[in-house]
């Protein structure tokens, strides 16, 4: 097995938690952020709130999202990235298990990134929409 050096620029950093996302590779996901994460769901959303912990993070997010919604992805498209601030332009796609109905909404997400760990999330989406999407 070979190992494979990763390069710690942040933007490097929160498209590497992207990928892991998009393939349902939580343990990916974790090796992205740091052991004091602070990862903030929008205040509206179905998850909001802030979780710690980069266990923490998955099982009330990631997993969460995986068990309500088929196909949840978050699609990001431009990245803005300043020291080590990274945001992020994306959208949501996803169908609500429970209704069948489908999501594409856009989403902002603004990382802070420090040693090559994600230390910091906040989400802004437009959280009438999702929840629209559950109803």
């Amino acid at each position: 097995m070979t190992h494979t050096t990763h390069s710690e620029a942040p933007a490097d950093v929160v498209r590497r938690q992207y990928l892991a996302s998009a393939a349902g590779d939580l343990a990916a996901l974790r090796a992205t952020l740091a052991p004091d994460v602070e990862w903030t769901e929008m205040a509206g959303f179905p998850l909001a709130g802030t979780y710690r912990t980069p266990a923490g993070v998955t099982s009330n997010v990631m997993e969460k999202l995986g068990a309500e919604w088929d196909d949840w992805t978050a699609h990001d498209d431009t990245y803005v990235a300043d020291g080590e601030n990274v945001v992020v332009l994306a959208r949501y796609t996803a169908v609500n298990k429970a209704t069948g109905k489908a999501i594409d909404v856009r989403v902002a997400h603004h990382f802070t990134v420090r040693g090559g760990l994600i230390v910091r999330f906040e989400q802004f989406t437009d959280t009438a929409k999702v929840r629209d999407a559950m109803a």
